[in-house]
């Protein structure tokens, strides 16, 4: 079979990119300053990018997969497919301008507008019947104003920098996190398309586990309707009955946030012997 090329975006999603893959057991290894990384699958071959290119790199059809973030597909209108939201670097594109430049002063003037998605921006500006300038920026756009730009449009996850640089939000224009995309070309090859659907439930079930846990426990044969009536699982629990015929072994897959108080539940149920285990993978 042909290797799926896939790209992986450069920066400061990266490390979650690849950790999912590492969680799947796809193991990527990038020496320092190189971009091209070693895979430990003969059928994936991959290489690096800025999150920015990766979009259009998919469309030209010379790479099959690709993650980055929405909003820069939305930027740069590429034409490609998407397989799955990873959840990742949740960010929202905002506009913000400095504090003591009130809404009536915004339009008034002819705005100058510093970002680095200058696409979305205008068409958000559209919207708002300003007169602007937009001036693109390649990284560290919160530094701009007051000096050189009215405001920015710029994506941000807590708004904390905003703030220390003495921005206000007046508009968020979009919501993006990291997703798994794929090229059309790539969907159209029943051998891609496969490859590419087995990552994705591969990848869905790491995100699957990474919110579950499983309880182990032991109970009663006085007990046990009690307490298989009184826990929650993704189906049935699985039982099993103990060595000697002295009661059943129970194992059941809950959401992790559910755990500290379902265990004292569990106890007061008549579970004894209870292990909580991490999951590595969950496929529903």
């Amino acid at each position: 079979m042909e290797k799926l090329k896939i790209l992986l975006p450069k920066g400061r999603i990266y490390e979650n990119v690849t950790k999912l893959f590492s969680d799947a057991g796809i193991d990527i290894y990038l020496p320092e300053r190189a971009y091209r990384p070693t895979v430990n699958q003969d059928d994936l071959e991959a290489k690096v990018m800025k999150p920015q290119n990766i979009g259009k790199l998919l469309e030209l059809g010379a790479h099959d997969v690709g993650f980055t973030g929405i909003d820069w597909i939305r930027e740069t209108s590429a034409d490609v497919v998407e397989i799955m939201d990873l959840g990742f670097d949740k960010v929202r594109i905002v506009a913000a301008v400095p504090n003591d430049l009130d809404d009536a002063a915004l339009r008034s003037k002819r705005v100058i507008v510093a970002t680095e998605y200058v696409n979305n921006a205008e068409a958000w500006l559209k919207t708002q019947n300003m007169k602007y300038l937009t001036v693109r920026t390649y990284g560290a756009t919160e530094v701009f104003p007051p000096d050189d730009a009215d405001m920015i449009i710029d994506n941000t996850a807590t708004g904390r920098t905003l703030i220390e640089n003495g921005l206000r939000i007046v508009d968020t224009i979009m919501e993006s996190s990291t997703r798994m995309f794929a090229s059309k070309e790539a969907m159209a090859d029943p051998a891609k398309s496969k490859k590419i659907q087995e990552l994705k439930m591969l990848f869905e079930s790491v995100l699957a586990a990474k919110n579950r846990v499983m309880l182990e426990m032991n109970v009663s044969k006085a007990r046990f309707s009690d307490l298989v009536s009184g826990i929650p699982a993704m189906k049935s629990p699985t039982v099993a009955p103990l060595y000697g015929d002295d009661g059943y072994a129970i194992k059941i897959v809950v959401k992790k946030s559910e755990a500290p108080t379902l265990l004292p539940k569990l106890k007061s149920l008549g579970a004894t012997d209870i292990l909580e285990y991490e999951l590595r993978k969950v496929m529903p």
